[in-house]
């Protein structure tokens, strides 16, 4: 579909890496006129559908976890405090995020214009990098709490508030540079959501030093983090089941508990490796030809955390599915096996030989 890029001026507000057959790139401009050059509508109609899915479901599941979790004080526990944390993250995506996506597609460009193209693309990196950074949390609390690499030190409600508040902090210095000069936000892919930009070099935004930045601090980081606290985790667990091999709670939380940290490390890669793997790829081939569809996908994969994190991190914690079940008015007890949460929390009671 693309192929050779063409260099705009720098008072352009967007990029568009394809060919265009017109002296006037402003007639063309993703502020102004639908991007049928880009794909056919169906493929803009059907992404605004998805964002639609994407907008309702996220804000749906993510407004009860924090209802629920205001709702009963049994559920305001230091590990929950950081998976409200990551729900109010999810929120912010899903809510302003997606649906802005879901109405530009619906319109086939970014009809919101320079500015709502700015306030999208801060809220989704904003949101999302407190959701990445959130993730690192919970595995460095779950380290802390089972391995006690600090001995007797206790994780308490103010510790999990300050590492959300740290969260916060670190997703700022995210998504703030864009908005001052370090980078920029303009339309991405098909054009009709935005995001840094990942494709223009040689300039006063010095995109570069930007997208390195963002690969090391902001995902670099957490995941080493998170490999590293699950990594740990799991020894230690293994190390209890050897030595309690007679014991069946103890098999069983080990199986759980390495299905839990699979599960986790495969839903950060499929939500952050699209998105962190195709920047470094444009920075390092420029002017190499890609597909804007394919350019469309990190983005959206980005957006979809907002459905299944809270599916892997809340749904699965038998505690909080009971509490949200009776808050719906469902039958308020919820018999199942333990959930994944649990099981963490009795590796925690097992201690090696």
């Amino acid at each position: 579909m693309i192929h050779k890029c063409r260099a705009l001026p720098l008072g352009y507000d967007f990029w568009i890496p394809i060919p265009l057959d017109t002296n006037n790139i402003t007639s063309l401009s993703p502020f102004l006129v639908p991007q049928d050059h880009l794909g056919s509508p169906g493929i803009f109609y059907a992404m605004s559908a998805f964002m639609f899915f994407l907008f309702v479901t996220g804000t749906a599941i993510n407004t009860v976890t924090i209802a629920c979790t205001a709702q009963y004080k049994k559920l305001r526990s230091h590990l929950n405090y950081i998976l409200v944390n990551l729900a109010v993250a999810n929120l912010l995506v899903s809510s302003v995020g997606s649906f802005t996506c879901f109405y530009c597609f619906a319109f086939r460009y970014m009809i919101l214009g320079p500015l709502g193209c700015k306030i999208e693309g801060f809220t989704a990196t904003l949101g999302g990098m407190v959701s990445l950074w959130s993730l690192a949390v919970v595995a460095f609390e779950r380290w802390l709490v089972v391995c006690k690499p600090l001995g007797n030190f206790a994780f308490k409600p103010q510790h999990a508030i300050a590492c959300c508040a740290i969260t916060w902090v670190f997703a700022s210095i995210a998504a703030v540079p864009p908005l001052v000069g370090w980078s920029r936000y303009i339309p991405e892919g098909m054009q009709c959501s935005c995001g840094p930009d990942w494709y223009t070099t040689n300039n006063k935004f010095n995109n570069e030093s930007y997208v390195i930045f963002l690969f090391c601090f902001c995902f670099a980081v957490p995941f080493f983090t998170i490999v590293f606290c699950y990594s740990q985790l799991l020894l230690m667990l293994k190390s209890a089941a050897k030595a309690q091999a007679e014991s069946a709670s103890t098999q069983k939380a080990e199986r759980e508990v390495t299905r839990m940290v699979v599960v986790m490390v495969l839903g950060f890669l499929v939500c952050w490796m699209p998105y962190a793997s195709f920047a470094l790829w444009v920075v390092n081939n420029r002017g190499q030809p890609f597909d804007l569809r394919l350019a469309t996908i990190p983005s959206c994969l980005s957006k979809a955390s907002t459905v299944y994190n809270p599916v892997i991190y809340i749904l699965l914690n038998k505690q909080f599915r009971s509490c949200i079940r009776k808050m719906l008015g469902m039958s308020g007890g919820d018999d199942e096996d333990s959930s994944t949460s649990q099981s963490v929390t009795e590796v925690s009671k097992v201690g090696p030989a």
